[in-house]
Order: C-alpha cells, then sequence, then structure tokens
C-alpha cells in the first residue's frame, strides 16, 4: 500500500499561522518598502534588501509548513530525477537545431506556395466569374 496517497490534504491550524505570518512578514516588508521613500533619505538599494530579507524570511516561515515540507520534498524529488537525464551532446544539438531550421524553411516555402495558388484561385478564377 501507498503511504504518499494517503497523506492528509488539509492544512491544521498551526500551519495556517504560520502561513498567515509568512504573508504578514512579507507584506510587512512590502509596506516598509514603500514607508520609506526617498523623501526619508534611506536609499532604494537598503530598501530592496529589506523586501529580499522579508521575502527570505516569509520563504522560511513558510517551508515549515505542510505544504512547505512537500514542495521541498518534491524539489528533492525533482533534483534526484534531473540527475538521471541523459542531456544531448553539444554535437547532437547542433544537428538537431540544423534539422529543425530546414525543415521550418520548407514548410513556410510550402504554406507560401499553397498561398500564392489559392489567392490566384479566388481572386483571378472565382471572383471573375462573378463578373
Amino acid at each position: 500500500m501507498n503511504t504518499k496517497a494517503e497523506q492528509p490534504k488539509g492544512a491544521n491550524a498551526a500551519d495556517i499561522g504560520k502561513l498567515v505570518l509568512a504573508v504578514l512578514v512579507l507584506a510587512a516588508g512590502i509596506f516598509a518598502y514603500s514607508w520609506f521613500s526617498n523623501d526619508a533619505g534611506i536609499p532604494q538599494s537598503v530598501r530592496m534588501i529589506g523586501v529580499l530579507i522579508a521575502l527570505a524570511a516569509a520563504l522560511a516561515i513558510g517551508a515549515f509548513t505542510g505544504p512547505g515540507r512537500r514542495v521541498r520534498h518534491f524539489l528533492g524529488e525533482s533534483q534526484f530525477e534531473m540527475r538521471k537525464v541523459v542531456w544531448p551532446t553539444r554535437d547532437e544539438t547542433l544537428k538537431t537545431t540544423g534539422i529543425i531550421m530546414v525543415v521550418v524553411v520548407i514548410l513556410s516555402l510550402l504554406l507560401g506556395l499553397i498561398d500564392l495558388i489559392l489567392k490566384s484561385v479566388v481572386l483571378d478564377w472565382l471572383l471573375k466569374l462573378g463578373t
């Protein structure tokens, strides 16, 4: 039996409280950025660092909730799977790119030819029959 399928989906009160706290910390950082505008004499770079610190704190608080643990687990599994991927070599990538470019050019010429034929059929033959 798969234990992952039986995990509860709902968040408990502690998780909700932590998520609310994370949102409040982020909102406080954004509010402080706008409150201490350039009129207060604080440079924009310092205000931006404050927002980044608030963002990091909010992410850290959110990481210790149930959804945060699931996201961390997902990212860990994603990194593990990325190590399994066999990436193409430079030569394979260049050859594949070249083939795709040739196919795109051929298809665009073919579609242009079809458009030219249909235009001549409609404008020259069908419209002249009506006059």
